[in-house]
């Protein structure tokens, strides 16, 4: 159990920083210009380490194979200690984390920014400091339509400078915290992922074997689907639903208006509908094993296919016996998985009459509201657990709260 509230008291005098993002810093810290505690590192290349990049504010590897040998030798070395910074393209992602404190020692893509310190710091404090620069500030500068950073752009901004006692146990204080926040956060999303898979084995349940446990069973005929309820059928995808393509929306795409749905679900709007009632989404290419519901007027993009019921069949127990359909056993064995429409009518179902598929859906419905409210609950638990953190690291390492 991660503790939301630490043991912290505020320095005994602050003082004005001048600075937007820092406000006030304790009276006793220093302001030093970027340029003054790191420099740009000059390039060099070594085709003998392994490849690497930034993601979320970490180096990590990159896979070697993928990587050219005459792009490999362009790359420049990033060795462990220290600071990559990623300034390509600020305005296509304002989220990620862009500047990391390296751990390995690899060659990185020569458009990236690589700092060495010039001045004795605690690496571990510029590592939280500088994620906080990197969201609060350094995402405004830059230039150019691809909003790109050159070290010039950030050279005379100015950085706290704590004295360097106060660095090391601020930074060990902040590895220890969020380590164990981190902690709890992956905790939660395996419950998560528990309780997502207790819902899919019950919906599994329901729609392949019904409510009824003492029932006689049959083999269904179909090495995948096997036994079934003795008085259920197994029919063709195409006598339970009637299957259509989705089209390109790009044409009518609008800041508002119906709903343009994708694999994801709704993605954009679109001046006009193609289909009003109730349907199930199906991928007709890269996502294919993620069904969709929806009611209403909507526009299907043209990698999705949409089907509504016919000859009585209930589109809500079509939709939940669709996400146990295993549809990569029909699909193309490509990198990018594809079925036809052919594929999908000849797709076979298990079938049970019409009143069990209503029970079925109704029992479905009862029983997954549980699963579904302690999932968004411990959805909301991440998410309270993940503002803590940054509420923690942005107030502890610009001094705005003091932690020995």
């Amino acid at each position: 159990m991660v503790e939301t509230e630490t043991t912290v008291q505020r320095y005994e005098r602050y003082k004005e920083s001048g600075i937007s993002w820092l406000e006030q810093i304790p009276e006793h810290w220093e302001l030093k210009r970027f340029k003054h505690i790191f420099k740009e590192k000059k390039i060099t290349h070594n085709v003998e380490l392994n490849c690497g990049s930034i993601s979320f504010g970490k180096v990590v590897y990159k896979d070697d194979e993928k990587i050219p040998v005459s792009t490999k030798k362009s790359y420049q070395v990033l060795n462990k200690g220290e600071f990559l910074i990623n300034p390509l393209n600020l305005n296509y992602d304002l989220k990620s984390l862009r500047i990391g404190l390296s751990d390995k020692d690899v060659v990185v893509s020569s458009g990236y920014i690589i700092v060495q310190n010039t001045t004795e710091i605690y690496k571990d404090y510029y590592k939280w400091l500088l994620h906080i620069f990197d969201v609060a500030f350094m995402k405004t500068l830059g230039s150019g339509v691809r909003q790109t950073l050159s070290f010039t752009h950030i050279a005379n901004s100015e950085l706290v400078f704590p004295p360097l006692p106060e660095q090391t146990k601020i930074a060990q204080f902040l590895d220890d915290k969020t380590t164990k926040i981190d902690e709890a956060i992956a905790i939660k999303a395996q419950q998560i992922n528990l309780l997502k898979e207790r819902k899919q084995i019950l919906i599994h349940k329901a729609v392949t074997r019904g409510l009824d446990d003492s029932v006689t069973l049959k083999d269904s005929g179909v090495e995948w689907i096997g036994e079934i309820p003795e008085h259920w059928e197994v029919k063709r995808l195409k006598h339970c639903l009637n299957i259509n393509n989705g089209s390109d929306y790009k044409h009518i795409q609008t800041d508002e208006g119906y709903p343009v749905i994708g694999s994801g679900g709704q993605f954009a709007y679109a001046s006009d509908y193609m289909y009003d009632g109730e349907v199930v989404l199906l991928g007709r290419k890269g996502t294919i094993d993620k069904p969709l519901y929806f009611k209403g007027k909507f526009w299907a993009v043209d990698t999705m296919f949409y089907a509504n019921a016919i000859n009585g069949n209930i589109v809500k127990y079509l939709y939940y016996l669709a996400t146990t359909l295993p549809f990569s056993y029909y699909s193309t064995a490509t990198a990018l998985p594809s079925m036809t429409q052919g594929d999908l009518n000849n797709h076979p179902i298990s079938r049970p009459p019409i009143d069990e598929q209503n029970k079925i859906v109704d029992f479905i419905e009862n029983g997954t509201q549980k699963i579904e409210t302690a999932i968004g609950l411990k959805q909301q638990e991440i998410a309270k657990l993940k503002e803590y953190k940054s509420s923690l690291i942005n107030g502890v390492v610009t001094g705005k709260v003091r932690v020995y």
